[in-house]
């Protein structure tokens, strides 16, 4: 499976800061003149930072996708860009919660007597919301959802079972965390709103991702995406909940395209939801039936 990243030019970037704003993953960041990719892991690929920088110093690479390497990326990426460069990549990972890599990263410059940077602002860099990017698609994990346990102080309404944010499918990490060996559920961004029951019926226990298949560009991404939580991320089942529209069905489509491009299978369950949110129709449409539904 090909993976796409940015690629920047130094030579002819300006330092000039638009491609910032542009990179809805918080990769980016303008650090001793110029823009650096902090953070591979969350380069999504999509391009938006392209698109924003006047000089076409930035470039989308396609390449074979291996398995993320924290100790490679420290030695042939980020150590040798200096000690700004390294702050912004430590706090990059510490702000998006990942604290296994972040570990890592922090063992490689101990071993090769790399002083640790402090993380946080540091010089060089241009300020932005904290980890870069919009504040909005920092990755959280949220250890109180979705254990079927109710809050020890009184709510105004039913809890949420959601345990980890982005969910919408163009901000989200495949190899975040939370998606390691998870139950994926992919919903219809309008199902969650139609019916009532959504949280305790089709979230708890599951990974989220919410995409809409006639509203969404990059639905190449999409599949892309998809596949890289199948053979990469190594989800063990996906539901699929989309309305009974037929522009919804789009979103089952994305599923079945992933599974012809993934190099192993997974149980695929399907759910179709009335949009006065009745449940008109749930059956098991590739493999064994999926648990929790």
């Amino acid at each position: 499976m090909k993976r796409s990243i940015v690629r920047i030019d130094e030579k002819l970037c300006t330092g000039c800061g638009d491609c910032i704003p542009g990179c809805p993953e918080g990769a980016l960041q303008v650090i001793d003149g110029k823009a650096r990719l902090v953070s591979d892991l969350f380069c999504d690929g999509l391009g938006a930072c392209i698109k924003t920088c006047p000089y076409d110093a930035i470039t989308v690479e396609e390449r074979e996708a291996e398995p993320y390497d924290e100790r490679r990326v420290m030695e042939e990426s980020i150590a040798p860009a200096g000690a700004n460069v390294i702050a912004a990549h430590l706090e990059h990972l510490r702000s998006h919660g990942e604290t296994g890599y972040l570990n890592i990263a922090l063992e490689y410059l101990k071993e090769h007597d790399i002083p640790v940077p402090e993380m946080g602002c540091h010089s060089g860099q241009k300020q932005g919301p904290p980890g870069g990017g919009c504040p909005g698609s920092a990755a959280q994990q949220f250890s109180h959802a979705g254990s079927g346990e109710e809050s020890a102080k009184p709510l105004a309404s039913a809890p949420s079972r959601l345990t980890h944010w982005p969910v919408q499918l163009h901000l989200v990490t495949p190899l975040a965390p939370c998606y390691q060996e998870s139950d994926l559920l992919l919903a219809a961004d309008c199902a969650a709103f139609a019916n009532g029951d959504f949280h305790d019926r089709y979230m708890t226990g599951k990974s989220l991702a919410i995409a809409c298949p006639k509203l969404d560009s990059g639905i190449d991404r999409y599949i892309d995406k998809i596949v890289a939580m199948i053979d990469m991320a190594g989800i063990t089942s996906i539901t699929v909940v989309i309305m009974e529209v037929p522009c919804c069905g789009g979103l089952m489509t994305i599923v079945e395209k992933a599974l012809e491009k993934a190099s192993r299978t997974v149980p695929v369950r399907l759910v179709v939801i009335g949009v006065q949110g009745d449940v008109l129709h749930e059956e098991t449409v590739h493999g064994e039936p999926v648990q929790g539904c």
